[in-house]
């Protein structure tokens, strides 16, 4: 059995297993990162496009020579693709006032939505959309406490790091905190009391994760409209309009709290002005982008749920929601260490421990249950 969080090294070895010809593949694969010239090898085309691609950290003559093949197969997936790959936040911050008293002992984003804390659906939903590298902002107070919840990750297969928001000074803040964790890099962005749950929920997002320019918006059908930010598309899916709690509404698509930007988004919110009520509007950046044509929206629609958290009718009914299907279908919803099995992050005897842990809780053993089906043999991603 592979250690929990050793995810890496396990598949490099279980492939090789799979496949008995890896290694010579993989060889002749190095091979073409080198020319035979007059003076000796040299790298070839493909080689010192590697090393561009990579600024460098990743040498053509190491892998050649074997220095950096034998880091690479201990690297975790992520470490491997991580300069690749779009990285996730999640704002859990704020003071939560709708929910107080409750919330002046704890964040709101740790409160039950049936049977797990709040906090594992936005978690969910990036782990979905094959974001492994995310960052967790919530207060200087609170921050311990997701920590002890989550780590670092490594058991889900996961990097999780964490950062600090004062005070909440607006969704848009959140870049400006994520700039050195994002490194230029695309991201996204979801808010700690949004729940999206919906059939192939995982391939709509993952069709957005490669996104490259602009930023692509997530919206779903509302009956009252004047509560929410409001889009309007075109027949191509660009977003043309977009207006705060509008009095009469162009359409009835909210929008969500999932975001996906490209790299520009740090620098739009570094040059952003607080709004009249002092905060960083995540409205003025999605503006920004729909004044470049650089916007677009996804409706949800039928089929798919999002719900906000954020008040005790909202959160009741976001419990009662998640309760029935998970009672009617006998699933579980936002089950991390489920998500984590199915896309390969571990393995079933990872995953089985994981549930031991808490396996005095039908979650547990359901995580165990889940494990035991899955034997040797993982979804695919």
């Amino acid at each position: 059995m592979s250690a929990v969080g050793d995810t890496g090294a396990a598949e490099h070895t279980s492939a090789e297993r799979r496949s008995p010809g890896a290694a010579p593949l993989r060889a002749a694969h190095l091979c073409l990162l080198f020319v035979r010239t007059a003076s000796g090898n040299t790298p070839s085309p493909i080689g010192r496009l590697l090393e561009w691609a990579t600024g460098g950290s990743i040498s053509a003559r190491a892998l050649f020579d074997g220095s950096t093949a034998g880091s690479l197969a201990r690297a975790t997936p992520l470490q491997q693709r991580s300069h690749l790959a779009m990285r996730g936040i999640i704002l859990a911050g704020g003071t939560g006032s709708r929910l107080r008293p409750v919330t002046q002992g704890v964040s709101k984003h740790l409160l039950p939505v049936y049977d797990k804390p709040m906090v594992y659906y936005p978690l969910s939903v990036l782990m979905l959309a094959g974001i492994r590298d995310i960052l967790v902002i919530s207060t200087p107070g609170d921050l311990p406490l997701f920590q002890r919840l989550l780590g670092d990750g490594s058991s889900l297969g996961i990097n999780l790091t964490y950062a600090p928001q004062a005070a909440p000074r607006g969704i848009a803040e959140a870049f400006v905190i994520a700039a050195p964790f994002l490194d230029g890099e695309p991201c996204a962005l979801v808010l700690g009391d949004n729940i999206f749950h919906g059939n192939h929920l995982s391939e709509l997002l993952c069709t957005h994760t490669r996104l490259t320019d602009g930023c692509v918006l997530f919206a779903h059908p509302v009956a009252d409209p004047e509560r929410y930010g409001i889009g309007e598309v075109d027949t191509a899916g660009r977003l043309i309009h977009l207006e705060e709690k509008p009095v009469t509404a162009r359409s009835n698509l909210a929008i969500t709290g999932l975001y996906f930007y490209d790299g520009q988004v740090v620098d739009i919110a570094r040059g952003l002005r607080p709004s009249p009520r002092g905060e960083l509007e995540i409205t003025d950046i999605n503006l920004h982008y729909l004044a470049a044509g650089q916007a677009r929206l996804v409706n949800l629609g039928r089929g798919f749920s999002w719900l906000d958290a954020g008040t005790y009718d909202s959160l009741m009914d976001a419990g009662q929601y998640i309760q029935t299907l998970e009672r009617r279908q006998g699933i579980r919803i936002a089950c991390l260490e489920e998500i984590a099995l199915r896309r390969g992050y571990i393995s079933p005897d990872d995953c089985y421990r994981l549930g031991e842990r808490l396996s005095n809780s039908p979650y547990g053993q359901y995580v165990m249950d889940t494990a035991h089906s899955a034997g040797t043999l993982v979804a695919a991603p």
